[in-house]
């Protein structure tokens, strides 16, 4: 048997602020960047300017949406499994090319 002082259980605290911490909402760095009339080329919390991801995009089959480790060379659809591309064998190349359309794929197949 344990002791009576010891089976007292720690739980985890629920999150809060540092004291030395200020929590300002976004409204206000907002507010508080656009009046410090800061010079163009120096970062600030809403700068767009990002450099690009190190992790690849990830690709989605264009007929269910589902992820998509392939991708037929002819058409250049993506597909998740047999049965997608066996339907792909099928369509009409309008049909892809309105897929390819809605992905943003530039080249179309003619």
């Amino acid at each position: 048997m344990e002791a009576q002082g010891k089976t007292k259980r720690s739980f985890k605290k629920p999150f809060a602020f540092a004291k030395n911490c200020v929590y300002r909402p976004l409204r206000q760095i907002s507010n508080l960047e656009r009046n410090l009339k800061l010079p163009a080329d120096r970062p600030t919390y809403f700068t767009l300017n990002a450099p690009p991801s190190l992790v690849p995009a990830k690709k989605y089959s264009d007929i269910s949406g589902l992820p998509a480790p392939y991708a037929d060379p002819h058409t250049k659809l993506r597909f998740a499994n047999a049965d997608e591309y066996a339907s792909m064998q099928h369509m009409p190349s309008d049909i892809i090319n309105g897929y390819l359309t809605v992905r943003g794929y530039t080249s179309a197949v003619g």
